[in-house]
């Protein structure tokens, strides 16, 4: 497995350092390969990025093709939906409508996991059929988990799906789509941001803990790419590693 790397940054630096690490791997995904597949969460990243995305230059945003690792089976109106935040992207820079790819929120779980994995169809596959994002946004919570990938639930182990419906997550509302395992593994690049001395302990047990079966968080590797973790002094306050 490939490797992670930490960065810890004064809290106010941290927002300004997604926004620019996100931008310079869109600027050499488009320069390589013509377009940049990403890979968004919620939560306190996505406000970094909704506010400062659209202050950087020379971004080619109609080559950029935004999905989400995962979403809560709500409508788009509604607090809890994910692409209601990111849709405010829509009209700031020149994205593409058609390029922020939503789930359908009138179908059942399960019938919108399989038509969320159809559009993802849109992403080049790796030898493995997995799409390869070029970056997965990625967010964490207090209790370790990551995308829809809660502690203990049986989606941990989902080899073959490349979009898993959930319908009894632990955290409200019961019914989301996720990405999987697999998915992230495939990926050439990830990045977690946190900040705040509340995130201060789940960051150490997930960067240097040895807790058996490993927070969810903990088990983002990629197989040939880089982890990214963006902290403040705060958030990596328990950290036994000097970074």
């Amino acid at each position: 497995m490939a490797s992670r790397k930490v960065h810890v940054l004064q809290t106010e630096d941290v927002p300004s350092a997604v926004c620019d690490f996100v931008a310079e791997q869109s600027k050499s995904a488009v320069g390589e390969r013509g377009a940049f597949y990403l890979g968004v969460s919620g939560g306190s990243v996505a406000k970094f990025m909704i506010e400062g995305l659209p202050k950087i230059q020379n971004v080619e945003w109609g080559k950029w093709h935004v999905f989400f690792c995962d979403e809560r089976l709500v409508s788009f109106d509604d607090g809890d939906s994910t692409y209601r935040i990111y849709k405010e992207l829509i009209g700031k820079v020149n994205l593409p409508e058609s390029q922020l790819y939503a789930i359908n929120p009138s179908l059942s779980v399960n019938d919108a996991a399989k038509d969320y994995a159809t559009k993802l169809n849109a992403i080049p596959k790796g030898l493995d059929g997995m799409p390869v994002f070029d970056l997965l946004v990625l967010g964490m919570g207090p209790d370790g988990h990551t995308c829809s990938l809660f502690p203990g639930h049986k989606l941990l182990e989902e080899e073959s799906l490349v979009i898993a419906p959930i319908d009894d997550s632990p955290k409200p509302p019961p019914c989301r789509v996720t990405i999987t395992y697999p998915v992230i593994k495939a990926a050439r690049c990830a990045m977690f941001a946190s900040t705040g001395a509340g995130k201060a302990e789940v960051v150490q047990r997930v960067l240097e803990g040895n807790e058996l079966p490993l927070l969810p968080a903990a088990r983002v590797q990629l197989t040939k790419g880089t982890v990214h973790w963006f902290l403040d002094k705060a958030a990596a306050g328990n950290l036994q590693a000097k970074y």
